[in-house]
């Protein structure tokens, strides 16, 4: 069933531009996705090639389209700059209806992931009206636990 696209939908924070990922932001996303310390927590926890970039990027445009959410490209407001992604998963057999956040390692430090995720928290439950978020974080991944506790999630378990 097709459910939207993400073209219909745009975020703004003080500092941050949520809009849906475009063609051009591919070398600045494979950029990211290409860097070890970016990935290393996400998936099997390695570097993805140009081409894992690509598909990645197309992933989760589709998943727009299927689900009628996903993820967002993170923009600074002021440079355009392309800083990571935030938004939200739930593919099939998934746990639950998940919040992420990935940003490129020369802008972690800054809070934007904790900008964008609180945004998107809350336009989960005002907006979309859902009643659970789940954020699946490995523990030893400390900046992201922090974020989580920062917009106010909690430990209630493992998957």
């Amino acid at each position: 069933m097709i459910q939207g696209s993400p073209a219909a939908t745009r975020l703004d924070t003080p500092r941050l531009r949520l809009r849906p990922l475009v063609e051009s932001d591919w070398p600045a996303y494979a950029r990211m996705c290409g860097d070890v310390e970016v990935m290393r927590h996400i998936g099997s926890g390695a570097a993805q090639s140009k081409e894992e970039a690509w598909r990645s990027m197309a992933m989760f445009l589709g998943h727009w389209t299927l689900r009628g959410h996903g993820m967002y490209a993170l923009e600074h407001r002021d440079s355009g700059t392309l800083l990571g992604r935030a938004g939200f998963h739930e593919p099939a057999g998934w746990p639950g209806f998940e919040l992420g956040w990935l940003l490129a390692r020369e802008h972690w430090g800054f809070g934007y992931a904790r900008e964008a995720a609180a945004t998107l928290l809350r336009h989960a439950f005002d907006d979309m009206r859902r009643d659970r978020v789940i954020s699946l974080i490995r523990p030893d991944n400390t900046r992201s636990v922090a974020v989580a506790a920062a917009i106010g999630e909690t430990l209630h378990g493992q998957v």
